[in-house]
């Protein structure tokens, strides 16, 4: 049963020109002789999905990857008159596509501007050539320079930065050369993720083996810590855990996102939430070429719930009381309501009105506020 009638798409672009030791991503080097094929199954996805949800009308766009500005233009011109064909776009539709350094071109960017596209998130990560060599991306500090001027001269203000922290050989004032050097560029938004290792990858073999050596707790922390008051101080208002936004300028699908709005998840290794299933297209591309059925997980009533506050605990506002009596149909204090009291106590969260959010020490550890939800 639906939700509503606004939704938000995903569109996920899985090639890459070369894979960051870091990454665990569903994105596909050397494959680029895939992309004609690729974007034919999106479209036929996009018109199966239209007529399935009833042409419901779209209000937030995101093309992630994988490096969509890989992607030949004809085919993201392509790809999007086929979504708009199928899809009613909201007029004030935020559209995002995601960019990385060393692969933007003039082309690209006029198909971007005739897709419709008025949102960029440019994959940057680090303003030190070191850093970024270390971490096997195919730009330099001086590319992100060149790519922010390009977006600019093609008229495209709003923009986002990614970068990391918690890297290998990174201190406090490798992070802080990295905002100056980000907050110059002005962009409208400003996301910061911690190094995961994953398994699987080549960073997780170089920690393991002794080759990489990640900061400690702490000094990891004084990283976080810095980001915070830095941007802060520039006048970026933290709303989530990871992102800093001008006044304005926060990430509409991702709001939606976190706050358990729908979305359709099309091309490999999408994601979508639609009703009470969460599903994931066939991860390789090949597979979802021969249109391998995707996952599908049916989420119990004590599962949407957990997601509520899982997703909710993020947002620094918090978790509105009030919507998540309207989803559930529940009060939260009788869900959760002992859970909620000691953890209140321990100063890891605090009612702010409606609203429950974790303090600034909760934000630090989130993830040990949210198993206490798992109790």
């Amino acid at each position: 049963m639906m939700s509503e009638d606004r939704l938000g798409l995903y569109l996920h672009i899985p090639f890459c020109r070369s894979k960051c030791v870091y990454c665990d991503f569903p994105s596909y080097p050397g494959m680029d002789q895939w992309q004609s094929r690729v974007i034919e199954r999106m479209k036929e996805e996009l018109r199966d999905k239209a007529f399935q949800l009833g042409h419901r009308k779209i209000s937030t766009v995101y093309m992630g990857g994988g490096t969509p500005s890989t992607l030949a233009p004809d085919l993201l011109n392509d790809l999007m008159q086929t979504a708009r064909n199928e899809f009613p776009f909201a007029e004030d539709a935020e559209i995002s596509i995601e960019m990385n350094p060393g692969t933007v071109t003039d082309e690209f960017l006029d198909a971007a501007q005739r897709s419709g596209f008025n949102r960029i998130s440019i994959g940057a990560q680090s303003a030190d050539d070191r850093l970024l060599k270390l971490l096997g991306r195919i730009h330099s500090s001086d590319d992100i320079c060149k790519t922010v001027a390009k977006i600019r001269s093609q008229g495209f203000y709003n923009f986002n930065l990614d970068m990391m922290i918690g890297l290998p050989d990174q201190d406090l004032n490798d992070v802080t050369d990295t905002l100056q050097c980000f907050l110059a560029l002005k962009p409208t938004h400003i996301s910061c993720y911690s190094l995961i290792v994953e398994e699987g990858t080549r960073m997780f073999d170089r920690v393991q083996s002794g080759e990489a050596v990640l900061p400690d707790e702490d000094l990891e922390r004084a990283m976080y810590d810095t980001v915070r008051s830095t941007l802060e101080k520039a006048g970026y208002h933290q709303y989530e855990i990871s992102n800093y936004a001008l006044e304005g300028f926060e990430c509409r699908h991702n709001l939606d996102c976190w706050n358990r709005k729908e979305y359709l998840g099309i091309g490999a290794a999408a994601a979508g939430f639609i009703g009470n299933r969460r599903t994931r297209n066939a991860m390789s591309i090949i597979d979802y070429c021969n249109k391998v059925e995707p996952e599908v997980i049916e989420l119990s009533e004590s599962d949407e719930m957990f997601e509520s506050v899982m997703l909710g605990l993020r947002l620094t506002r918090g978790l509105s009381k009030n919507d998540f009596y309207e989803r559930h149909h529940k009060d939260i204090c009788q869900v959760y309501g002992a859970v909620i009291e000691r953890l209140i106590g321990q100063g890891l969260l605090t009612w702010d009105e409606e609203y429950l959010r974790c303090t600034k020490r909760g934000l630090d550890l989130q993830n040990m506020v949210l198993t206490e939800f798992l109790q």
